[in-house]
């Protein structure tokens, strides 16, 4: 069993505390940012006069020789060594010796590790953004091509005004670039780096840690020791924003659920994406939709498990804080699983656009335009409202639509009713009038697409010249 901190002890740890203390079998994750950790570490030292400049040399070989035969598959990362950092340390002291013992200097593996996981999170974080601007690129391009796609827009399941399917999805492509500002905040608040903090307390080393700090990209460095090595915040809040972003994809999908259904055939979702029944032939189930917003709970889960596992801990690092690393790794998987999975399965689904404009015609989706109507010929919306609801009785009864009615059947409900009320109900018509800012309406629409264009031909990180590692 490989142990940096063995000098304490006079026996061997029992096999069972030292497997369930061990963290290689997850933290084997960690292994390019804690070489990329070290190899700053190592310069800064030498800058300082810490290390000799052979040293240095030395060490660098020796770190990058390593990464090279891992990622080569020539080196295998096994569970003999505690964690990832006693792996590459212990390789680092085979390979070149004495001088592969002071690569530790000045720090600890508590500021280690919170350097890797930083490290770590900060590249998920960007990878998740871009998952997301793919998927609001599919979305704007649908949006584009269905400015005049009507179908009915609903409130507690119930059918309420016409919309179009361009409308709908901008709801969601709202939601997701929240998303993406989320990530750009969490980005700003954790780009600081714990690096040189040791266990709690700094070091008496004459460490740079604005330098450390400049060479792995980050903003600058943390400013309380006790803070720096003891801070899951930036994981909270990358959970918390992963969860959201599943809470979106869940609801679109329960959608994509019920319009993939006989009752209302609104898409067809591609082969590619579904899956039959072994016992039903006739079925097509949306299977990866169903996925989707079952792992939302999954993601959830993780939230509030190191939310809980956080909330009584004391100053500074506790081993409890091991635990934010399997369930936030699974979490960020998740996630960018079900982003690519659904970007997928929305760039492939068919619209079956007359479905939705015969679906919107029914169900009194222009009740609210009938009222309108009345009220622009001088009855108060009031007493409006009480008529469209008479009609509508008077409807149901009948067993058909508003325009179905003849302008004589209208005039015993309102003598109002003229042969304009026909025009003014139209699915055309009702969409069409609706014209404030974030309304379906076909022109404002439009404004709001080449706004959505303007918004996803540049970075968040261009704009806010943020330093991006390479």
């Amino acid at each position: 069993m490989a142990q940096l901190w063995g000098g304490r002890f006079t026996k061997e740890t029992d096999k069972l505390v030292y497997n369930f203390n061990a963290s290689i079998s997850f933290d084997r994750k960690f292994f390019g940012q804690d070489i990329e950790g070290s190899i700053a570490h190592v310069i800064m030292l030498a800058k300082q006069g810490i290390l000799t400049k052979d040293e240095k040399d030395a060490i660098l070989k020796g770190l990058t020789g390593i990464r090279r035969d891992v990622e080569a598959g020539r080196l295998e990362i096994t569970e003999e060594y505690e964690d990832i950092h006693s792996f590459v340390e212990a390789k680092l002291i085979e390979r070149i010796g004495e001088a592969g013992k002071k690569l530790h200097t000045g720090r600890s593996r508590n500021d280690q590790v919170a350097l890797d996981m930083r490290l770590y999170t900060r590249a998920e974080v960007l990878h998740t953004d871009e998952l997301l601007k793919e998927l609001l690129c599919t979305l704007l391009h649908i949006m584009e091509d269905n400015r005049e796609t009507y179908m009915p827009g609903f409130t507690h399941l119930q059918k309420a005004q016409p919309v179009t399917l361009a409308h709908h999805l901008g709801a969601y492509f709202e939601m997701f670039k929240r998303d993406r500002s989320r990530l750009k905040d969490i980005y700003h608040r954790m780009n600081y780096c714990p690096l040189g903090a040791g266990a709690l307390a700094g070091t008496t080393y004459p460490l740079d840690r604005n330098y450390t700090a400049s060479v792995l990209g980050f903003e600058g460095p943390t400013l309380n020791s006790m803070d720096s090595v003891s801070d899951r915040d930036y994981v909270i809040e990358f959970l918390s924003a992963l969860a959201t972003i599943m809470m979106h994809l869940s609801r679109f999908c329960e959608e994509i659920i019920l319009w993939n259904s006989d009752e209302y055939r609104f898409v067809e979702i591609d082969d590619a994406y579904s899956t039959g029944s072994s016992i039903m032939p006739q079925k097509k189930n949306p299977d990866i939709a169903e996925l989707v917003r079952g792992k939302t709970g999954r993601v959830y889960g993780a939230l509030i498990s190191i939310l809980t596992t956080m909330k009584g801990l004391p100053l500074a690092y506790n081993k409890d804080m091991q635990e934010d690393k399997e369930l936030t790794f699974d979490a960020i998987d998740t996630v960018k699983g079900c982003l690519a999975l659904f970007e997928g399965m929305l760039r492939t689904m068919k619209f079956r656009k007359d479905r939705m404009e015969k679906s919107a015609m029914k169900g009194f989706a222009n009740a609210t335009d009938a009222a309108d109507y009345l009220v622009g010929h001088g009855v108060p919306f009031r007493d409006a409202h009480g008529i469209i609801g008479k009609l509508v009785l008077y409807c149901i009864d009948k067993q058909c639509s508003i325009e179905d009615l003849t302008i004589d059947e209208l005039k015993t409900i309102s003598p109002v009713f003229e042969e304009d009320i026909y025009e003014a109900i139209s699915l055309k018509t009702c969409v069409e009038k609706r014209l404030t800012v974030g309304a379906p309406g076909p022109a404002v629409m439009g404004v709001v697409i080449d706004t959505a264009k303007e918004y996803l031909a540049k970075d968040w990180h261009e704009e806010d010249e943020i330093n991006i590692p390479k």
